[in-house]
């Protein structure tokens, strides 16, 4: 491992700067640094500098979630546990603690935060291993096409076939997310524009400018909302499938849905025919709730190890939606 320097701004403008400094060839961003050790130890990255920009706040005596006019705000360098954690988070979007209330395991959630649950790398194993050149990495090949495909993207079309790794983006896209971030002219990007499919760009997973960082999140209220992840093992592993879901209910009846999927495409993975089924279904009528539902797979292309995740999906989806609703499903008992 190359020596790098390691560098403490006292603010979010000051790490901005730090990252666009001519000195510098290759810096990063540290904050939970669970990621960023893994690429260091991999031999994946090379940095010359990082920027730990762990103890910032956005708001320097604010808390790390709280409510803004009615909105949700979390600090960027809160962790998945204090999300999960918050009054503020249950009462007004529950996806969102839910989403990362389970995610890998307790340690990774006292030190893991927001913005680096939304940015990590792909958990992809070819692109993890140093001896794979592999398409992300600036090869010519996915190697997931014609090798061990269990874990990668039904949808999405490639040329990559990454699942977007993070539980905490899918949630926020069922809240209307933006990222606020300060380094260049542009103050905040909603979350659906956040990141962006292979073909838009082989070597990155968001739209980020080099030198922009998020600074916190904000989110609509999302009272009615729920996640649901399956797993192989449910205690502490990498999902699935996964599916948030938002609703707005007239009684038992969904009046409008919001429903986005996750670890089955390399972007968050909106569902909207799912969304249209679901409008007048009562979530007391089982039979077509699993009818709407079952439109979640609809258009996939799975591989040859993967066809399973087409008949998890709407599973995670009617589990998720139930868990909106306010309704426990048959796994809770």
């Amino acid at each position: 491992m190359n020596p790098f320097a390691y560098v403490q701004p006292r603010t979010f403008d000051e790490a901005a700067a730090a990252l666009a400094e001519k000195r510098f060839s290759l810096p990063m961003l540290k904050a939970g640094g669970m990621d960023v050790v893994d690429h260091l130890k991999e031999g994946l990255i090379q940095p010359d500098a990082l920027v730990n920009i762990k103890r910032l706040r956005s708001q320097p005596d604010g808390a790390p979630i709280a409510e803004a006019g009615g909105k949700v705000r979390i600090e960027a360098t809160a962790t998945m546990a204090e999300i999960a954690a918050s009054d503020v988070v249950k009462r007004l979007a529950p996806v969102l603690g839910l989403s990362v209330g389970t995610a890998a395991s307790p340690q990774v959630r006292n030190i893991g935060t927001a913005a680096g649950n939304l940015l990590q790398r792909p958990r992809c194993w070819y692109y993890r291993h140093e001896q794979f050149d592999c398409l992300k990495k600036g090869g010519s090949t996915c190697y997931s096409i014609e090798g061990e495909n269990k874990f990668h993207a039904i949808f999405g079309g490639g040329p990559c076939h990454i699942v977007h790794p993070s539980n905490l983006a899918p949630a926020l896209m069922v809240c209307n997310g933006v990222v606020h971030i300060v380094g260049s002219d542009r103050k905040s990007l909603p979350i659906a524009q956040l990141f962006h499919g292979p073909d838009q760009g082989i070597r990155s997973e968001h739209v980020l400018k080099p030198g922009e960082v998020i600074t916190h999140i904000t989110c609509d209220a999302a009272p009615r909302s729920g996640f649901y992840a399956i797993k192989e093992k449910q205690s502490f592993d990498w999902p699935l499938v996964a599916a948030s879901v938002s609703l707005e209910l007239d009684g038992a009846k969904i009046r409008s849905a919001r429903v986005c999927a996750g670890a089955v495409a390399p972007i968050p993975w909106d569902l909207p025919k799912v969304e249209e089924a679901l409008k007048g279904v009562s979530v007391d009528d089982d039979a077509a709730l699993r009818r709407a539902c079952d439109v979640a797979g609809d258009g996939a292309k799975p591989m040859t190890d993967n066809a399973y995740k087409v008949r998890l999906l709407p599973v995670a989806v009617r589990r998720a939606t139930l868990i909106a609703a306010g309704r426990k499903t048959e796994v809770d008992a």
